[in-house]
């Protein structure tokens, strides 16, 4: 929690302050910073919506009264007589998808792990003297600083491999790392000086956000369904804390006074909805007997044995589908996933859930005792609820298949690279027929960056798997045709 004024102060200051170029000397290949603004851009931050109002389904955006920075994930709170400012969940859990703001949506650039490994390096080497001079902070801004300054000791971050990733598991375990073993030990400076080994400092376990509306469905969590019992918003708020060098004591007595709060937001997370694609694309984009030959494939696929089974509104007595729209005619009116969550393995690149090792220590921490929280090392991921597959490219944990066409392909003949980009335009940015990112010469050129290059090649990014056993038998022969993988794409975009 850094002090809001003296850093807006600095931030938009001329380039010869002291300060801010200390800042500029960390943040090396960041775009000119004049402003919050320019920061939170940087670090992925999605604007609120024009439109004042909170929107409805899985496009509902709370508003605060007061705003001074309009983008998500900004927080601004006050503490000990000090205005701080933040960064929130919605920071990775929330996205621009064509126009329209979806709070619980994978962010698909978060830099929040990146801004960490920046962040501590320039607020290492500001000092508090020369700080006070240039910010003319009050006394309690600089006891905030003060005190951020002493918790990063006991943060440490990694930058992810490609953008569109995070670190969260290393950025928890290496911060672990500068923790005496007993946690409440934890302004013990000989271990925040000397970290005790962790291979997650160069072992890449890298994965993207999850989305929220899953959440709902299953009874194991994280993506590779690790974390086995207690609630995962609470858990989710533990391992950030341990991520901020937070003081466990001071974390404990907050979650004990605060259970209404944990209740609210475990209860807006099990209650986010996705997106439907027929908000987006106009009806003859659309064609039910596609879908309905897609759902037919998904049956002879199997897929429901690991991704549920999905009712739809077509499969209603005529009498009422005469009364439906064309939108809730594709609609999905039951879900069946099931009860007891599966971890399958299906060859998709294993160093995410084989990172999760490093992570068992939390088990030992008495507060995840206290709050029945419990990480067991699966094998494997979660086959994931299928709502919303449309919007969640690119595909797998790791990001490593940019589109279902490419998922539906053998992993020999999938792309090796491709670019990513942000979905601003339904049609350039979108390829519609394969559902997810464009490729080769459909490809936007303004994408055409190395920051914007995915490359399958690299450690942990492997876009093998999901292949054998599943889209061929036993025996290695293909169980769907081209135009039932097609008609299969259709129906899971109306998911």
């Amino acid at each position: 929690l850094l002090p809001y004024y003296p850093i807006k102060k600095i931030l938009e200051s001329d380039t010869s302050n002291p300060i801010r170029k200390i800042l500029y000397q960390f943040i090396k290949g960041v775009a000119e910073v004049k402003s919050f603004d320019d920061m939170n851009r940087w670090l992925g931050l999605n604007e609120y919506p024009q439109d004042k109002t909170e929107g409805e389904g899985a496009y509902l955006i709370p508003r605060k009264d007061t705003l001074l920075e309009e983008r998500m994930g900004f927080t601004l709170m006050q503490r000990k007589n000090a205005l701080g400012f933040t960064h929130s969940c919605a920071t990775c859990h929330s996205s621009n998808l064509f126009g329209k703001k979806v709070l619980g949506m994978t962010n698909r650039f978060p830099r929040a792990n990146d801004y960490f490994v920046k962040g501590k390096k320039a607020f290492h080497a500001i000092n508090e003297v020369t700080f006070s001079m240039v910010s003319n902070p009050t006394f309690a801004e600089l006891q905030m600083l003060r005190e951020t300054k002493n918790n990063l000791r006991f943060l440490e971050a990694r930058k992810p491999t490609a953008l569109g990733l995070d670190t969260s598991l290393a950025h928890v375990a290496i911060s672990l790392s500068r923790r005496a073993k007993n946690e409440y030990a934890d302004k013990n400076v000989q271990n925040a000086l000397f970290p005790r080994k962790e291979i997650l400092r160069t072992f890449v376990a890298d994965s993207k956000p999850a989305p929220w509306w899953n959440a709902k469905y299953k009874n194991k969590w994280l993506l590779d369904g690790s974390v086995v019992s207690g609630n995962p918003i609470l858990t989710n708020l533990l391992w950030n804390e341990i991520g901020r060098g937070t003081n466990l004591r001071n974390l404990e007595k907050w979650i004990d006074s605060n259970q209404n709060v944990i209740e609210e937001l475990t209860t807006a997370v099990f209650a986010s909805e996705a997106p439907r694609i027929v908000d987006f694309f106009d009806e003859d984009r659309f064609n039910v007997m596609k879908a309905i030959e897609g759902q037919r494939a998904f049956e002879k696929a199997r897929c429901d044995r690991c991704h549920g089974t999905y009712k739809k509104a077509w499969e209603l007595p005529q009498e009422e589908l005469l009364n439906l729209s064309w939108q809730d005619r594709l609609k999905t009116i039951e879900v069946k996933y099931p009860e007891s969550t599966p971890v399958k393995n299906v060859g998709t690149d294993p160093n995410r859930w084989m990172g999760m090792k490093s992570l068992l220590q939390l088990n030992d921490l008495a507060i995840s005792k206290k709050h029945g929280i419990k990480v067991k090392l699966q094998e494997g991921y979660v086959p994931p609820p299928l709502e919303g597959i449309w919007a969640r490219w690119p595909y797998l944990h790791n990001n490593s298949v940019p589109n279902l066409c490419a998922l539906m392909t053998p992993p020999d003949s999938r792309p090796k690279t491709y670019y990513s980009g942000e979905a601003l335009n339904p049609e350039t940015d979108f390829d519609f027929e394969c559902n997810g990112y464009p490729l080769a010469d459909k490809t936007p050129q303004a994408w055409k960056k190395k920051l914007h290059l995915f490359d399958t090649r690299q450690s942990g990014l492997r876009n093998t798997g999901h292949y054998k056993g599943i889209f061929t038998d036993s025996e290695g022969n293909e169980i769907l045709t081209p135009e039932e993988k097609k008609n299969l794409i259709h129906f899971l975009q109306t998911l």
